[in-house]
């Protein structure tokens, strides 16, 4: 594989993962302290939508949609989707550190799988035989 293709894919998977990990810890610190609870009214949610956490949080994950797409228009799906999943690994830490979540011995046990493939998936290839990653 081409040394600049393989770190460009590993450069966006980063990307993705923190995008999606810090929108995620944004958004959900903007929606608990926020100034109101949320209801079903749509002003509710443009308030919210305004607060500069919740904003940020927003920005972010239009950056991590972004960069997925970038990142899937030349890596396999196979390999994108598992290596991202760490995301989740953040977001149970970011979870415990940061908003105070209480996560049981079977949330880290699942979260401790999670690394376990995006481990496995990560030392292989991001492209399939005959996938050359490169666009025209």
């Amino acid at each position: 594989m081409n040394p600049r293709l393989r770190w460009k894919t590993r450069a966006f998977a980063a990307i993705v993962i923190l995008s999606n990990a810090f929108g995620n810890l944004s958004l959900t610190w903007g929606l608990r302290h926020g100034a109101e609870e949320l209801t079903a009214s749509p002003v509710s949610f443009l308030r919210a939508i305004i607060g500069p956490w919740v904003s940020l949080g927003i920005c972010l994950l239009i950056a991590w949609m972004i960069s997925r797409m970038f990142l899937l228009s030349w890596a396999d799906l196979s390999y994108v989707l598992p290596v991202t999943a760490f995301g989740y690994v953040l977001n149970a830490l970011f979870g415990r550190l940061f908003l105070g979540e209480q996560i049981t011995p079977a949330r880290w046990s699942g979260t401790l799988l999670i690394m376990a493939g995006v481990i496995l998936v990560g030392l292989g290839n991001p492209h399939s035989e005959g996938h050359t990653g490169e666009s025209s």
